[in-house]
């Protein structure tokens, strides 16, 4: 499954040079992703009271490929590639039509006080279900 936001690039999200400056893309697929775990019914505050768990980014690996400029409007999606027991991997791409301006793999980790933790049965069942 893949999920998918659209959003607009404004003055703030721009550099001297008049491009989306390098790490607003980072901004811009966590975004994506924070709607793409609401749309799959996830409630992260509520994972954190009743689980006691986090997600939080390990790794990402990003490809800038083109620039992004003012007024430029954009989606962002994001699509599972793999879960494990307390990891998703993700791709995430940033697009102008159907020209892919950023790519990225993102993975995260699920952490509870004491490190890394076990994906909870009914998140890991949302992330399947989507």
């Amino acid at each position: 499954m893949t999920h998918s936001i659209t959003l607009r690039v404004y003055y703030e999200d721009t550099d001297l040079a008049g491009i989306v400056y390098y790490a607003n893309y980072l901004k811009f697929i966590e975004r994506a992703r924070s709607e793409w775990v609401r749309g799959l019914g996830i409630d992260q505050t509520r994972v954190k009271a009743d689980h006691g768990i986090v997600f939080a980014v390990r790794r990402v690996e990003a490809d800038y490929l083109k620039p992004a400029v003012f007024d430029d409007l954009l989606t962002v999606t994001t699509a599972l590639v793999e879960l494990g027991g307390s990891r998703i991997v993700l791709d995430q791409s940033v697009r102008r039509g159907e020209e892919v301006l950023f790519a990225a793999r993102v993975t995260l980790v699920c952490l509870g006080p004491q490190g890394a933790a076990r994906m909870p049965a009914d998140v890991r069942s949302a992330l399947t279900a989507g």
